[in-house]
């Protein structure tokens, strides 16, 4: 009888991992109620990882399915950064909020979301923990939104490869939602990240222009130095890391309630100007500065430069590593990485990549686990085989490191699973 019930025991053990986590990172997950899927016909499912050993959660890390997002959650050394400050990851798949527009729902969802998650993982702080929104591209919007209708409970915003506050150009492609005039996100320090290779001005104006509308709110921006749309290298991710690690520092109160930061006790350092010629939208040739040229980072009170033309930071280590990043690559001929070919093995399992040897390839998103530079696994995904538009897709990059002469370069390479 104790063999039968052990048996028992751990077949619905087993069947619980591997449900949830056939990645090997997530713990727990619920189904969102009130919420169908237009991509899959039902609702959503969120996917928590929480640290090993955590006895409470500090913040979590919320994301709905796009792109990088999920190279972001599968990083090792992004989870054991997050592991430290005691902060969990949300994964939702697909997605049932680009632009949170509290009118569809959305907010009730997700309070009913964080309350199951709790459920599901015996950790009840959950309810109440602070989130940190982030999204990638078509998801890059609702995180600032997110943080005007939930300005006590958001830690910090993380706007990747996308958009300003109350954009005009959002990246789902359609209208942002109107704040109102009394909502806003004053005290709370936000990170909006532009690609070198998809740069934009007129994604960038709208993030100046709301840091003069709104002087008490903490934007920060770093261009993607070396990098395109489609991917997160290691040491952005590790930005994103220290952005949540010092937002933790300068916000979490010991009972868990967040304070407002004053803008004035961080630094401002100059934006950034493009050594390529930006695409501003409406061909005019933009006349840039050289390295040599930018203002100087400083405190709030001492920046010499316009601080119109200038982004808000923490400190002196944040300004100085934003400059450091645009330093490194300014000034050194673009290329290109090259051809790129991809074959599926006889059995439809294992993908093959053949490239240059300089070319480093990775996984940005979907059902592919790495086994070696070249070769590639299907795994049984996390958001399952029912997603028409995702369950067969995935994307992958193909990366060519810079040295003294040339910049780093990238190119996305889509790949069609076989069914």
């Amino acid at each position: 009888m104790k063999r039968i019930i052990f048996f028992i025991i751990m077949t619905c053990n087993l069947c619980t991992m591997w449900a949830v986590g056939r990645s090997g990172i997530y713990q727990h997950s619920v189904a969102l109620a009130g919420y169908i899927s237009a991509e899959t016909g039902k609702a959503p499912t969120a996917y928590i990882w929480i640290p090993d050993g955590c006895q409470t959660v500090k913040a979590v890390v919320l994301a709905q399915q796009n792109m990088t997002e999920e190279m972001l959650f599968k990083n090792e050394t992004f989870r054991k950064r997050m592991s430290k400050l005691n902060v969990a990851l949300v994964w939702v798949a697909p997605w049932f909020s680009q632009n949170w527009d509290p009118a569809t729902g959305c907010q009730k969802v997700f309070e009913e979301m964080m309350v199951g998650l709790a459920g599901q993982s015996g950790h009840k702080e959950l309810e109440s923990a602070p989130i940190i929104p982030l999204g990638h591209s078509a998801q890059a919007t609702f995180p600032w939104n997110f943080a005007a209708w939930n300005n006590q409970r958001t830690l910090c915003i993380i706007s990747f490869h996308g958009d300003a506050p109350r954009t005009n150009l959002c990246g789902y492609g359609t209208a942002n939602v109107e704040w109102g005039r009394t909502r806003n996100i004053d005290g709370i320090p936000g990170l909006m990240i532009e690609g070198e290779y998809e740069w934009w001005e007129a994604r960038v104006r709208p993030a100046l222009a709301f840091r003069m509308m709104y002087p008490q709110s903490c934007v920060s921006f770093l261009a993607d130095a070396g990098s395109g749309h489609f991917e997160i290298m290691p040491e952005t991710a590790d930005y994103i890391a220290t952005f949540i690690e010092k937002a933790m520092a300068k916000r979490l109160l010991p009972n868990g309630s967040l304070c407002k930061i004053d803008p004035r006790d961080g630094w401002l350092a100059c934006r950034y100007n493009p050594d390529l010629q930006p695409n501003d939208g409406d061909g005019a040739k933009d006349d840039i500065f050289t390295i040599d040229q930018r203002p100087k980072a400083a405190p709030y009170a001492l920046y010499k430069g316009d601080p119109h033309d200038a982004f808000w930071y923490f400190d002196r280590e944040m300004a100085e590593w934003t400059e450091a990043r645009y330093a490194e690559t300014w000034g050194k001929q673009p290329r290109e990485v090259g051809e790129v070919k991809t074959r599926w093995s006889d059995d439809g399992q294992t993908l093959i990549v053949e490239a240059a040897r300089d070319v480093r390839i990775e996984v940005i998103s979907g059902p592919l686990c790495k086994e070696t530079n070249y070769r590639f696994k299907v795994y049984p995904y996390e958001a399952g085989v029912d997603n028409p538009k995702r369950s067969f897709t995935a994307w992958l990059i193909a990366i060519k490191d810079g040295d003294k002469t040339y910049k780093r370069c990238v190119k996305p390479i889509e790949v069609k699973i076989p069914h």
